[in-house]
């Protein structure tokens, strides 16, 4: 079997601040920062002090009161905020010089996505999207063995209980839906698996549960099922590809460790900062998934 220890890293650690101090900040930002090698978390900054605070003192991290306070102490930038106030801070943190680590959306619509690109493009600064499936290694086998193979069609599937309630039924994703929470998980794998997608429709309601078909540039078809709100035990991301040669391969979530995420993304990001060369899941790869989003939206009102 092969060795996948990774090799040590050879350089200094990026520093970063992290912008939010919510669930997903808490449990996954903070900790996955601090973790290093590759990265050091300086600082905190949240909306609610004591927050940030709670947020900051486990790792030794500065909880600071102003935004600019953050960018002076930091030469990268990590968001877990809702995508109308990532789009604006990302945007102001690009001009200061900032490497941007970003959620998925990019923005709450496509030219607030758009001008956030056009920021971090003028900056010349790196950039790259938490789409946490891309960083597994299951997901990036998935996708190496789809290159070898001809894919005629593929069926997908994303689907949680998270708008229920809970920490994740939060009020830019119940007012949008899945389309723009799920939606970019999904697309971003159908489209790197099938090639990219030239055409797209969407039917349903993305409160409740929406149908997605898309045409690739290679030919092939897929369609996906995308809800929030079905009362499923755990969250299921599952892709299936069909063709001549292959009775069907197969990337499913479910059994996944994926805390194996967060040690590829850390060096993913670490390297492109240090390098200054952004990998193929950086801004311009977010705003490609939320044009696509927004063409399913507008065909699913019709």
């Amino acid at each position: 079997m092969a060795d996948t220890t990774p090799s040590p890293w050879p350089h200094s650690p990026v520093k970063v601040g992290l912008v939010g101090a919510g669930p997903w900040a808490r449990g996954v930002h903070a900790p996955v920062l601090a973790a290093g090698p590759e990265t050091e978390l300086t600082a905190v900054w949240a909306r609610r002090p004591e927050a940030a605070r709670e947020t900051a003192e486990p790792y030794g991290a500065v909880a600071v009161s102003r935004f600019e306070e953050l960018l002076d102490l930091c030469e990268a930038v990590a968001f877990a905020v809702p995508p109308d106030v990532q789009a604006d801070l990302a945007g102001r943190a690009a001009k200061a010089g900032k490497a941007l680590l970003l959620e998925k959306p990019i923005g709450l619509d496509v030219p607030s996505a758009r001008g956030l690109v056009d920021a971090i493009d003028e900056a010349g600064v790196v950039s790259q999207v938490v789409l946490t499936n891309r960083y597994h290694p299951a997901a990036q086998e998935f996708l190496r063995a789809a290159r070898d193979i001809e894919v005629s069609g593929a069926r997908a599937a994303g689907l949680s209980g998270a708008f229920l309630g809970g920490d994740f039924a939060t009020p830019w994703r119940l007012e949008h839906g899945a389309l723009l929470d799920i939606g970019p998980h999904i697309l971003d794998l159908l489209d790197a698996a099938l090639g990219p997608v030239v055409r797209i429709r969407g039917t349903g309601d993305p409160h409740r549960w929406v149908e997605l078909t898309c045409e690739h540039e290679s030919g092939a078809v897929s369609q996906a099922s995308l809800s929030g709100s079905v009362a499923v035990e755990h969250g299921i991301m599952r892709v299936e590809l069909f063709g001549p040669q292959s009775p069907g391969l197969v990337y499913d979530s479910a059994d996944l460790d994926h805390d194996a995420c967060w040690p590829v993304l850390r060096r993913a990001f670490a390297g492109a900062v240090r390098t200054g060369v952004p990998g193929e899941l950086d801004a311009r790869r977010g705003l490609h998934l939320q044009e696509l989003i927004a063409r399913a939206a507008a065909d699913a009102a019709g």
